[in-house]
């Protein structure tokens, strides 16, 4: 019986071996120049994107109605569930690298491989994505003043586009998507200190808008569409009535998502163990707040059967009232949330990436950051080539999805990285600590499993795939240049 156990040791020392908690001394150093101010205005930057201008209108109209409120709410207690637990990870560990790390000191290096090799594709689909529906917004815009871009440079070589005389061509690339990943990335090259301020100044405006919309909208209201507040459900699950304000809340809660990214620039915080989790807590308050208060508005001025089919829920809301160059500011408003977003996403993928080398799992190249700058500036120069590309040639709406269950995986990893930690590691100082012993994780865990088990089989088929990938090349290089097997 024993022969037959020794082949499985050295698998499970290479798999499962862990970082030390009280020996978190990173050699590679970026600036700490991130206050909380910044770190919930990146939090901010990556929640609030142009979903709040979209799926409010689709839940209200096709699941809850009026109550797409509650659903809101009920989104944001889920998120808090795993924020706090992120919050008392980040006081413990206040190093960069977020799931990957945590997850490295609880569970072993094979799930911190596999959870910074998700987060990676993640971010990566993430920031592509959101380029390509920047591109689309920059375009009309641009339309409007009576300036035309080719058709040719909107979209991916694989569809065909129609020109202004009526012909119909293969496209060549997506330029736009290009050009504002480009930007961002020379940006974030440029300095944590620059990019944080152009957030800032993103986010007011972003926030401006919002608060605009909410303001102009309110006397406008008619008490007569909150009329029933919960439309009876019509036999069918999720179609009103309380089942469609739960289903409501799980279409909602993907415009929560992103609020992990704060936790990926830990190393650059002034004092991260106490910002992190601010950064984290005080954005989901400050996103949960925008979005209760813009749905209430919305279904008291549009009410939400007139909503179905509706593709721009909230420009109909506008042509109630007087207020018409709204639109335009919305329009403004939508091009700064998907901007904060896609350079919140470049700018986590890159410090997952910084960590992952950092420990000697990926080459040193990686985490070598630059002498000025203080910035890992040949892994963003890497990202921007390759982001660049995928969001230029790859009908990327079709992985979308994927940002979706690959951020619930992080959070089901990191709500179970508290519940281990509070047992092998009862006596540590945690500067922030959830109340309620293990209730909130394993609320959090079964919140983030059950919206991960509602995902299509094509979605829960990329990731596998894309784990599987990542697993082959943790064995053949990771494994083996560890800063672990070198110890």
């Amino acid at each position: 019986m024993s022969g037959a156990i020794k082949p499985k040791l050295p698998f499970l020392h290479f798999s499962f071996r862990k970082k030390d908690i009280n020996e978190q001394t990173p050699s590679h150093q970026l600036k700490r120049a991130l206050s909380a101010v910044s770190l919930v205005s990146i939090g901010i930057g990556a929640i609030i994107g142009a979903g709040l201008f979209s799926l409010t209108g689709i839940a209200a109209a096709e699941n809850a109605g009026p109550a797409i409120t509650l659903s809101y709410l009920l989104g944001a207690i889920a998120c808090v569930f795993v924020g706090l637990c992120y919050s008392e990870m980040a006081s413990m560990i206040p190093f960069s690298g977020s799931a990957y790390t945590y997850s490295y000191v609880t569970m072993g290096e094979l799930v911190a491989w596999i959870v910074g090799w998700d987060l990676i594709l993640e971010y990566g689909v993430a920031s592509a994505t959101v380029a390509v529906s920047w591109s689309q917004y920059v375009a009309k815009i641009l339309d409007s003043w009576g300036i035309h871009l080719s058709p040719r440079f909107l979209s991916t070589p694989f569809e065909t586009v129609t020109l202004s005389d009526g012909s119909q061509v293969q496209a060549f690339f997506n330029l736009p998507a290009v050009f504002i990943i480009c930007a961002i990335s020379l940006l974030l090259i440029k300095g944590i200190t620059d990019s944080a301020r152009i957030n800032n100044i993103i986010v007011g405006i972003k926030i401006a808008v919002i608060v605009a919309v909410i303001g102009f909208g309110i006397p406008y209201i008619e008490t007569a569409n909150y009329q029933p507040f919960i439309p009876p459900n019509t036999g069918v699950y999720g179609h009103y009535g309380w089942s469609g304000v739960i289903t409501g809340a799980g279409t909602v809660f993907f415009a929560y998502i992103g609020f992990d990214a704060v936790s990926t620039a830990a190393q650059e915080a002034k004092k991260p163990a106490r910002d992190i989790p601010i950064g984290i807590l005080g954005s989901l308050a400050i996103c949960s707040l925008a979005y209760i208060t813009f749905s209430i508005v919305l279904t008291g001025m549009v009410r939400y059967s007139d909503m179905v089919g509706d593709a721009s829920p909230v420009i109909t809301a506008i042509n109630k009232t007087p207020y018409l160059w709204l639109k335009n500011l919305i329009g403004f408003g939508i091009i700064c949330g998907f901007t904060s977003v896609i350079l919140v996403m470049l700018l986590g993928q890159s410090r997952i990436l910084f960590s992952m080398s950092r420990d000697g799992l990926l080459p040193k190249l990686f985490s070598t950051t630059h002498q000025k700058w203080q910035t890992p500036w040949y892994t963003q120069i890497l990202l921007m080539i390759c982001v660049s590309i995928i969001a230029a040639v790859s009908p990327i709406q079709k992985l979308a999805h994927m940002t979706s269950i690959g951020t619930l995986f992080a959070f089901t990893i990191v709500s179970i990285g508290v519940i281990i930690l509070r047992v092998v590691e009862p006596h540590k100082t945690r500067k922030f600590r959830i109340p309620g012993g293990f209730t909130i994780p394993i609320l959090g865990i079964l919140t983030c499993g059950m919206m991960m088990l509602s995902l299509d089989s094509m979605t829960w088929l990329r990731l596998i795939l894309w784990l599987t990938i990542g697993i082959i090349i943790y064995f053949c290089y990771g494994r083996y240049n560890s800063k672990l097997q070198k110890k």
